[in-house]
């Protein structure tokens, strides 16, 4: 065993694309059989992972989840920013530019729609919480956007990390609620083009719940729907911290 252990902790990243190969077997296997497809096996996986971590925390007492464990601490690297932006771009790469064109204006209206909409929801919930300091309503609205947006801008207006937390968690939330409800609303909203999708992206804003929902209901519209959800994401890390912060310094500082 402590061989085992002495190998799987030199090769931490390969054993963590096997750990979360298994799981996606696991996670689609329980969507075929006990949902039939309609909760998509990536929000499956995405719910046991959380909870894994959950236990994994509580077990070590650390901060990073199951890569505090020492066989799994090549999760941190898989799980960390740099293959994450890799993912998103390489998804990205898979788009039309003839369809982006078709798309026009109505992309961009919608990320500007979604990213001030989720922003005032996310700050007018945590005013009825009791939060009234305005690091604490941006980190928190900037958390609604995306759990990437919500770090990025409390860490830099420098929010308490109990805060920045509630961000990330706020995030994985609606991440998750995107994921499982795209393929359900997708018949009533016209979700079933490029263009569509284009506007779903930027909407919605969370790269992850929009691609995992987009590919639940039409894999052919994924790399429109994550492409509008990266502007999001970035455009979010821009406004968040400076121009949102700002806004809510007037009427709270």
């Amino acid at each position: 065993m402590d061989i085992v252990n002495e190998i799987i902790q030199k090769n931490g990243l390969v054993f963590a694309f096997a750990c979360v190969g298994a799981l996606m077997l696991v996670s689609n296997f329980i969507s075929r059989k006990a949902t039939k497809g309609r909760l998509h096996g990536s929000a499956i996986a995405i719910t046991l992972a959380l909870v894994l971590a959950f236990f994994a925390g509580n077990y070590t007492g650390g901060t990073k989840g199951i890569s505090d464990i020492a066989a799994f601490s090549g999760m941190a690297i898989l799980g960390g920013s740099m293959l994450r932006d890799f993912a998103i771009i390489s998804t990205a790469y898979g788009v039309d530019v003839r369809e982006i064109k078709r798309a026009g204006a109505a992309g961009a209206i919608a990320l500007f729609i979604g990213i001030f909409g989720s922003f005032a929801i996310g700050a007018i919930i945590a005013f009825a919480f009791g939060y009234r300091d305005p690091e604490s309503l941006a980190t928190v609205g900037a958390g609604a956007a995306t759990y990437i947006v919500g770090p990025v801008t409390g860490t830099a207006i420098g929010a308490s990390s109990e805060i920045i937390a509630l961000s990330v968690a706020i995030g994985l939330v609606k991440s998750v609620l995107v994921m499982v409800g795209t393929p359900l609303a997708a018949k009533y909203i016209g979700l079933n083009n490029p263009k569509s999708a284009m506007a779903f992206g930027g909407l919605m804003g969370t790269t992850s719940g929009v691609a995992g929902g987009l590919a639940a209901t039409d894999q052919r519209l994924v790399p429109y729907g994550a492409m509008t959800a990266t502007f999001y994401t970035g455009l979010g890390c821009l406004l968040a911290p400076s121009v949102f912060y700002f806004i809510m310094r007037l009427f709270f500082g």
